[in-house]
């Protein structure tokens, strides 16, 4: 990425920065869509049912969004570089601790690990990014950063199916050791970041309150699915969380330094941008739990197979990826999110009419317009979220989007997980027929909670929808 205002030796670092976040977005990628490919190999190898398997993608996203609240606070304490090289360490030993695992129990420890290392990966390196680059380029920067990250998408599925046909699901894990060696290096050549001197004090009351009412949250929807607890057990934790998060706010109203101050939310674009991610989110972020899930159990296909059949999603994510600059400069964000909300929400729900009979090409269709609208909705709300804000709350900002997308993930697996739970309940599971009238239903339940968030982006005002004159044709140049 070309930027006339700086030096060839800066412009030369900022272009190895945007390269190195991507590596990271990249490990983080490959495992997620690796792990969604192999669940049914994990589960026929520890004697486990492949529809209870969420709680291997649950853990991962839940352990994130615990952490990500202190990642601004580590890295202005202790430096980006010095912070990110450690996260690289310790999403790297998780994954020597997730193929060593025997059992489910095990599994899910280990997935704790990695999520540690990855709740500091991805905010941290985009919090670099945010903090290197000029305002009017943010925009570019953070669809150039992507690309390379959406290799992963690309090669997970496929690698995935490939490793567990002719090695074991074990491999799916080991592959991200030269990655993130490699990331390791680069980290120490490239990034700089040295820790603030005035660094606020942690909030550890304010950030135990929201770590409990996030996990009771989730495990209240992962609960009568995946760990069997009652209703009562549900309902106990729903009000436990709720109440917790109700305190946390009421805390930070008080506190000096709280983990994200309540003034963050005079800012009428990030308040959009994060109800809409986690609401939009919620149903999206099962599909790549379902769909592979779908082909393997209900329709027949291999594992190989079934990763190839992700491919159209990928490659539609990568190509749209280069055009969202200019379709948000020129429609606005109000128009696009709107529009492409209810486009995800009708294109998921149509996953409903998949049958073992249907030709490859229509279901690669399905796929193909699933990636574009589903890359196109992940742009615009990430840079809509971020695009005001100022100097001072970039770091809790860019810290608090970061940890509601990884809590809608594991809520939205979670959401997917119990409401398949449910229909195989309603409809049974002791035949592919069966589980694929589960499915079915599933999909389209998943559709609408998608739909229903379009009524957040409608919130927005024309002048907070468009993107700003003095950077208008720098973004659509780079789009």
């Amino acid at each position: 990425m070309k930027i006339p205002s700086v030096s060839a030796k800066e412009q030369k670092e900022l272009n190895a920065l945007l390269w190195l976040v991507a590596c990271g977005f990249f490990m983080q990628t490959l495992d997620a869509t690796i792990v969604n490919t192999a669940l049914p190999s994990m589960a026929r190898s520890m004697g486990e049912s492949p529809l209870r398997m969420q709680s291997v993608v649950v853990s991962y996203s839940l352990t994130m969004a615990m952490l990500i609240p202190a990642s601004g606070w580590i890295a202005d304490r202790f430096g980006t570089r010095r912070v990110y090289v450690g996260a690289i360490a310790m999403f790297v030993a998780g994954s020597l601790l997730c193929a060593a695992s025997a059992s489910l129990t095990q599994l899910v420890a280990a997935r704790v690990v990695q999520g540690m290392g990855g709740a500091l990966l991805l905010p941290v390196g985009r919090l670099s990014v945010l903090r290197s680059f000029p305002r009017s380029h943010f925009l570019p920067a953070m669809s150039f950063m992507a690309i390379p990250g959406l290799l992963g998408p690309l090669m997970g599925p496929t690698l995935g199916g490939w490793l567990v046909e002719v090695a074991s699901w074990h491999w799916i894990f080991l592959i991200n050791l030269p990655v993130g060696l490699l990331g390791g290096v680069a980290t120490l050549i490239y990034m700089r970041g040295a820790p603030l001197k005035l660094a606020a004090r942690f909030d550890l009351v304010g950030y135990l309150l929201l770590a409990f009412g996030m996990v009771c949250i989730s495990l209240a929807l992962d609960g009568m699915s995946s760990l069997g607890l009652s209703q009562a057990g549900v309902l106990l934790l729903i009000i436990f969380g709720l109440a917790s998060l109700s305190s946390y706010w009421l805390h930070a109203a008080r506190h000096d330094d709280p983990l994200f101050p309540p003034d963050l939310f005079s800012n009428p674009t990030l308040s959009v941008g994060l109800l809409g991610n986690l609401f939009s989110r919620l149903g999206s972020s099962g599909m790549p739990l379902m769909v592979p899930l779908l082909l393997q159990i209900s329709m027949g296909y291999s594992p190989l197979h079934a990763g190839m059949m992700m491919l159209p999603v990928a490659l539609a994510a990568m190509t749209v990826k280069r055009l969202v600059t200019t379709l948000i400069t020129r429609a606005g964000y109000r128009r696009v999110l709107v529009v492409n909300t209810m486009l995800l929400g009708v294109i998921m729900a149509s996953f409903a009419l998949t049958s073992p009979d249907r030709p490859w090409w229509a279901l690669s269709l399905q796929l193909t317009c699933f990636g574009a609208l589903n890359s196109l909705q992940f742009t615009a709300m990430n840079t809509l979220t971020l695009k005001d804000l100022d100097p001072v709350h970039a770091s809790s900002g860019n810290a608090l989007l970061s940890m509601v997308q990884m809590l809608a993930i594991g809520m939205g697996v979670a959401s997917a997980g119990g409401v398949l739970a449910a229909f195989t309940g309603l409809f049974g599971s002791a035949t592919p027929a069966q589980t694929l009238n589960a499915f079915h239903a599933t999909f389209v339940c998943m559709g609408l909670m998608t739909l229903a968030s379009a009524s957040i982006f409608w919130q927005l005002t024309p002048s907070e929808s468009r993107v700003p004159q003095s950077a208008s044709s720098e973004l659509s140049d780079a789009g």
